[in-house]
C-alpha cells in the first residue's frame, strides 16, 4: 500500500523559508504526478504546486516566484522549498501522489489524487 509521510512543517516570521518534504513508500515505481496542496481553517484544500514528467511543474499564482516543488532523482521524495513566507501561507500542508496517466495529464493542481500525507502545519507569524 502507497504511504506518503510529509515533514519539515513548522513556525516562521513572514519572510522566513521552509522546506517540506514528503517520501513515498510501498511502491515500485515512481509515482506519475505529485503535488502539494493546503488548507487554512475554514477554506477549501487548494492546490499550491505540482509536477509531472510530461507537463513539468505548476504553481497556484499566489506562490510563483516564492515556492519551488522538486524531487530527487529517484522520485521517492518530494520537495516543497517556501520563500518569503506570508502570514496568508498559513495552512496545513499535504502531499499527494498518483500513478494513473490520464488523471495527471488533466493538470497536477487538481485536488483528485488517489493517495493523500497526513499533513504537516506551517504557521507564518507577522
Amino acid at each position: 500500500q502507497v504511504q506518503l509521510v510529509e515533514s519539515g512543517g513548522g513556525s516562521v516570521q513572514a519572510g522566513g523559508s521552509l522546506r517540506l518534504s514528503c517520501k513515498v513508500f510501498g511502491y515500485t515505481y515512481s509515482a506519475t504526478c505529485m503535488g502539494w496542496f493546503r488548507q487554512a481553517p475554514g477554506k477549501e484544500r487548494e492546490g499550491v504546486a505540482g509536477i509531472d514528467s510530461n507537463i513539468g511543474t505548476s504553481y497556484t499564482d499566489s506562490v510563483k516566484g516564492r515556492f519551488t516543488i522538486s524531487q530527487d532523482n529517484a522520485k521517492i521524495t518530494l520537495y516543497l522549498q517556501m520563500n518569503s513566507l506570508k502570514p496568508e501561507d498559513t495552512a496545513m500542508y499535504y502531499c499527494a501522489a498518483d500513478y494513473r496517466w490520464r488523471f495527471c495529464s488533466d493538470g497536477t493542481l487538481l485536488p483528485g489524487y488517489r493517495y493523500w500525507g497526513q499533513g504537516t502545519q506551517v504557521t507564518v507569524s507577522s
